[in-house]
């Protein structure tokens, strides 16, 4: 009689096919590893690329001239970074062409180590001010919030009004017989907002400097300034106007008496106006969080905030994704402003 193991022994024994599916499986394991480990690799490329960052000169480039407060920020920021970064940080001015000069020169370089660094409310209103723009602004990236100026609504030290209702009910009293001076760009479109808000009839006197409207301001020639505090501090330590609010979100310590727009009722008054580093497309996220963790511990230990603040400005630092979120949230405001005031563009 025949065996059935003969049979058996024809496909191969258990521990053959083992084998052969085992063989079968490597190539697929090998792959897998193979894929892991490459994925590994392209995730450090870019920590080590930061890690090393820079290799060469940084450029911060300031859409103003000297002595501005972006050109004092970006200049005590400069002297810190270089130290922790052990290579040249150069500023470079480049005022003009409302701030399109700087941001025309940070994107037509290319170059992760050219930045710029100024206020984030001049290019936030260009879409609104010019049909034609020369650049595109989505190709302005945020990198770090480093600053935030003082914005402050003042009025003649001996007004009748000493707060925003009272000063808002003055002026819906006697429509068209009031007349502000405004910083140009996100703070006229701010106060643009407040005045639709409260239906209020008040006309903007056009100031090639802005540092005149305070001056008339103590001479009663206008019933209103809504600037950066930096601007009306002389005719307020001279004692001719008189702060009612600051546009803060918080009360500031230059002015601890002075209460903010919105804690009086009036939001529509508020806007902080951010400055911060802004750089191209190029740049990697860890090389944009490796500058943001810089600037924020060259400002721990408070030197460069005092002097800040010397000049009406604040130290407010915070990463790529912050600094994008509060763009953002700037510019949902100045959009809800223009549509309902029928904002046109100049060109």
């Amino acid at each position: 009689m025949a065996m059935p193991s003969a049979s058996l022994g024809c496909k191969g024994s258990p521990g053959e096919a083992k084998q052969k599916r085992q063989g079968e499986d490597m190539p697929w394991s090998v792959m897998r590893l193979a894929g892991i480990i490459v994925l590994l690799i392209a995730g450090a490329v870019p920590s080590a690329q930061a890690q090393n960052w820079p290799t060469r000169v940084v450029k911060l480039i300031v859409p103003f001239g000297p002595g501005a407060g972006a050109d004092i920020g970006a200049r005590l920021f400069a002297e810190r970074l270089q130290a922790r970064w052990g290579q040249p940080v150069v500023v470079e001015n480049r005022p003009g062409g409302d701030s399109m000069v700087a941001i025309q020169a940070l994107l037509s370089a290319n170059d992760d180590h050219v930045l710029m660094f100024g206020p984030s409310g001049n290019f936030v209103i260009h879409p609104f001010l010019y049909t034609k723009l020369p650049y595109n602004p989505d190709d302005l990236i945020p990198v770090a919030r480093v600053s935030m100026t003082i914005l402050a609504v003042a009025v003649k030290k001996d007004a009748p009004y000493n707060n925003v209702k009272e000063f808002t009910e003055a002026a819906r009293a006697a429509p068209g017989t009031f007349n502000s001076g405004l910083v140009q760009g996100i703070t006229e479109f701010t106060f643009w907002g407040y005045q639709h808000h409260e239906k209020l009839q008040i006309t903007q006197v056009p100031y090639r400097d802005i540092n005149a409207a305070p001056v008339d301001l103590g001479e009663g020639r206008i019933q209103v300034v809504m600037s950066a505090l930096a601007v009306v501090q002389p005719q307020l330590r001279a004692d001719r106007i008189k702060l009612i609010a600051v546009t803060t979100k918080d009360r500031v310590k230059a002015a601890p008496e002075v209460p903010t727009a919105r804690e009086q009722s009036y939001p529509s008054l508020e806007v902080e106006g951010m400055a911060g580093v802004f750089s191209v497309k190029s740049m990697s996220e860890q090389i944009k969080e490796k500058i943001a963790a810089d600037i924020r511990a060259s400002a721990a230990d408070g030197m460069i905030g005092d002097r800040l603040e010397a000049t009406g400005q604040i130290v407010k630092i915070g990463g790529p994704k912050e600094f994008t979120a509060s763009i953002a949230e700037q510019r949902a405001n100045v959009t809800a402003v223009a549509k309902a005031i029928d904002f046109k563009p100049k060109n």
